[in-house]
């Protein structure tokens, strides 16, 4: 990604029309950047609020298409070899089925997993209405938290988003350590 400072001087000189494409690719730091840029007068905070929900949504619906129509142009020998047979992916449809809008809010939440639950999804063939209503509900607070976080705090954003790496890279070490014990738990029972 360009440096942070590069993306705080785009955002001011060009407002929300750099902040949308910038805002798709990497959400929160963004957003902070941009709300603390709105605190100072130089965007609207519901502006930038607006754009980055719809940012977030865009983006998050480009993943839910390469899962549903993407990844099903790659050759069957790849597509073995990461594991998406026809048994996977019809368990990978019975959890959507059954658990899709939480493990979409657990994904939106946790940020480490986002791109691989919304790839997911569409893998699953989720409903388009029901993943997008989804998440919109999870979008929106996640968007909030940090446009009131960027309003109130967004001088430090360099610090911010170090925290926002740290606690990302604390989770993702919690989910391969939840998954590692889960797989060896499997593995014991047979």
């Amino acid at each position: 990604m360009v440096g942070l400072e590069t993306v705080t001087a785009l955002i001011a000189k060009d407002g929300l029309a750099i902040l949308a494409p910038i805002a798709m690719l990497e959400g929160p730091i963004v957003t902070v950047i941009a709300a603390w840029l709105a605190n100072r007068g130089l965007l609207d905070v519901w502006s930038v609020t607006v754009v980055v929900i719809l940012a977030d949504l865009v983006g998050d619906a480009l993943f839910y298409c390469l899962g549903r129509w993407g990844l099903h142009r790659l050759p069957l020998r790849w597509r073995y070899r990461l594991g998406l047979n026809r048994a996977r992916l019809g368990q990978l449809a019975g959890h959507f089925h059954e658990k899709g809008g939480r493990t979409l809010v657990f994904g939106k939440l946790t940020h480490s997993a986002g791109a691989a639950v919304l790839v997911a999804a569409g893998l699953a063939k989720m409903p388009l209405w029901r993943f997008t209503w989804v998440n919109l509900l999870a979008t929106v607070p996640k968007s909030l938290f940090f446009v009131v976080i960027g309003y109130a705090f967004g001088a430090a954003y360099s610090r911010i988003d170090d925290w926002i790496a740290r606690a990302s890279l604390l989770v993702l070490g919690l989910l391969v350590l939840g998954g590692i014990v889960w797989l060896l738990k499997r593995t014991l029972k047979r």
